[in-house]
């Protein structure tokens, strides 16, 4: 009979339909595959339990969790390899139940249900969250930010370093992390206008860098809003350290509750991807509301390419189960006419993809770098989350799979003077 290794091969070909374009190892240390190849490593036979019960991308990511599935080599040119066969297959693609149908397919299924031992089926890792039932309520939105964010403020240093921004930096050939993080806080407060004295509201304000930055740099007196405790309490330290108590609050606290406007600006970074489709209007109304006529919004945002068939977008197994519960892409085109729709004047709309792959592959060196520290801050299986998502996603990015915009937008007044200048990319 032949190893381990050659039979797995032979079944994940026969099911993908196309030769295995990484190498692989099993448990009983048997080697199959192209030999200058990365290595899926295969530690075991639950690997293969979890991947049959959970068919796809979900299964997949159950054993990578769990540490049952590792890599060894490059873990970016791995996840290219295999990209086109497990998260690039085209909506025409052939569903697994469509491959089912073909008996060699239904005969390669039978040899890994052999290969997997007992059908048992494993918990899932316990860094999985269930899927809510009822997305975006003020509940189900706090649960999956502390799900999301309250890892531990001292893992979230490890990754993003000094600077504490979790979202896209912007970039110049020779910038550090925290030099292009402090450029992409510098050129939305440019954006925005900002100045002495104007109130910024910062919506989903992490750990207080945007707030800290607006108020010690442009004279801004800022709120701050977000969902995670462990976030607030961060932040408000760096407040307090920086001196700037009298012009920054930090408040635990729901972007709907928010009735102290008008603010001159609002600066929303990395959080519209928590609202959801079908909450986005609601959000867009809500930070209008709180705008006064000619206040500007910078709306900083990722968005996925659009569909043939929109209604059938689904959000991401891997993502939705472990990293971003309940987050939802959407096309640059559907924000704007989101916003244009709530009453703003879109002015403009800058795509900064390419930043946000560069930033990725620097988390995941600081990630790396100190990677038995990390595990210990958290899990194992959380730690392995962050290096899969944050490796997948600049993939992603570089690739032109997902990109992220930043949406300039005004509440234009009833005179129609916006209040920007003539010329775009002059902000003040």
């Amino acid at each position: 009979m032949a190893d381990a290794a050659s039979r797995l091969r032979s079944v994940a070909e026969q099911v993908l339909g196309a030769p295995l374009p990484v190498r692989l190892r099993a448990w009983d240390g048997s080697q199959a595959g192209p030999p200058d190849a990365p290595t899926l490593v295969v530690r075991n036979r639950r690997a293969l339990r979890r991947m049959l019960f959970k068919p796809g991308e979900l299964g997949m990511a159950r054993a990578w969790v769990s540490g049952d599935l590792d890599i060894e080599g490059d873990l970016y040119s791995a996840l290219a390899a295999m990209s086109g066969l497990i998260w690039e297959r085209d909506e025409g693609g052939r569903t697994l139940a469509q491959a089912l149908r073909d008996p060699g397919v239904r005969a390669a299924v039978r040899e890994l249900l052999r290969l997997a031992g007992p059908p048992l089926p494993p918990a899932p890792p316990r860094e999985e969250m269930r899927r809510h039932r009822h997305l975006h309520t003020r509940h189900s939105d706090k649960q999956a930010i502390s799900h999301h964010y309250d890892v531990g403020n001292d893992f979230y240093e490890i990754v993003l370093g000094p600077s504490m921004v979790y979202s896209c930096a912007y970039w110049e050939d020779d910038s550090t992390l925290e030099t292009a993080q402090r450029d992409k806080l510098e050129l939305v407060c440019a954006k925005l206008g900002l100045t002495p004295g104007r109130r910024l509201l910062d919506v989903g304000c992490g750990w207080g860098s945007m707030a800290i930055h607006a108020a010690r740099d442009h004279g801004a007196s800022v709120v701050g809003v977000t969902l995670s405790q462990e976030q607030a309490a961060y932040a408000r330290k760096r407040v307090a350290d920086e001196g700037l108590t009298d012009r920054v609050e930090i408040r635990v606290q729901d972007y709907r509750d928010v009735r102290d406007g008008p603010y001159d600006a609002i600066s929303s970074i990395g959080m519209a991807e928590h609202v959801g489709a079908e909450r986005y209007l609601e959000y867009a109304r809500s930070l209008y509301g709180l705008l006064k006529p000619g206040g500007r919004l910078l709306n900083h945002q990722i968005a996925r390419r659009p569909q043939r068939d929109e209604s059938a977008y689904d959000v991401d197994d891997f993502i939705d189960a472990y990293v971003f519960p309940d987050g939802e892409l959407a096309p640059i085109g559907t924000t704007v006419t989101q916003l244009e729709r709530a009453g703003f004047e879109v002015r403009d709309v800058e795509s900064i993809r390419e930043h946000y792959a560069r930033t990725l592959r620097r988390w995941v060196l600081n990630l790396e770098g100190d990677w038995a520290r990390a595990m210990r801050l958290t899990s194992p299986g959380r730690a392995r989350v962050w290096r899969l998502y944050m490796a997948a996603s600049a993939l992603a990015f570089e690739h032109n799979r997902i990109g992220v915009n930043q949406v300039l937008a005004v509440r234009t007044p009833e005179s129609g003077a916006s209040g920007l200048p003539l010329r775009t990319r002059t902000w003040n």
